[in-house]
């Protein structure tokens, strides 16, 4: 039996791997996207692709992408951009924040969630420069 096969409540999380799948999912086994009842997540994202080029040379323009993957990630589990309550953004060079700011605010001015940047060391892959995760509350 696999976690999360046990039935009940379980059941009602709705798991979903990215589309495209991002190329550590089978690998490190997780899910990109999760949904209970109103809540959905979008575990960390980056500006990688299904062939596993990063996409973007500037952390503006990887945030525009991750913040786009993000969007489509969302309309899969039946919410949008306009859900998000909270973003975590992980960047490689916080002397750079301005620029990752500027799209994350493009994105999500109107929406005005919750949002925490921290610099972290490195990231999974060196031309990674920003990973994002978001939190949506998604109301029918």
């Amino acid at each position: 039996m696999t976690a999360g096969s046990e039935g009940g409540a379980r059941d009602a999380i709705k798991r979903l791997g990215g589309d495209p799948a991002s190329p550590y999912e089978g690998r490190f086994g997780f899910s990109r996207v999760v949904r209970l009842g109103s809540i959905v997540l979008v575990g960390g994202t980056t500006a990688i692709d299904e062939d596993g080029v990063v996409r973007g040379e500037t952390p503006y323009e990887q945030t525009v992408i991750v913040l786009e993957k993000i969007g489509q990630e969302l309309a899969r589990a039946g919410a949008t951009l306009a859900d998000v309550i909270q973003t975590r953004v992980y960047v490689t060079d916080i002397s750079r924040a301005k620029e990752v700011g500027r799209a994350h605010g493009e994105a999500l001015a109107e929406v005005r969630p919750l949002m925490t940047m921290v610099e972290v060391s490195a990231l999974i892959d060196p031309r990674m420069l920003v990973e994002i995760e978001a939190v949506a509350v998604a109301i029918p």
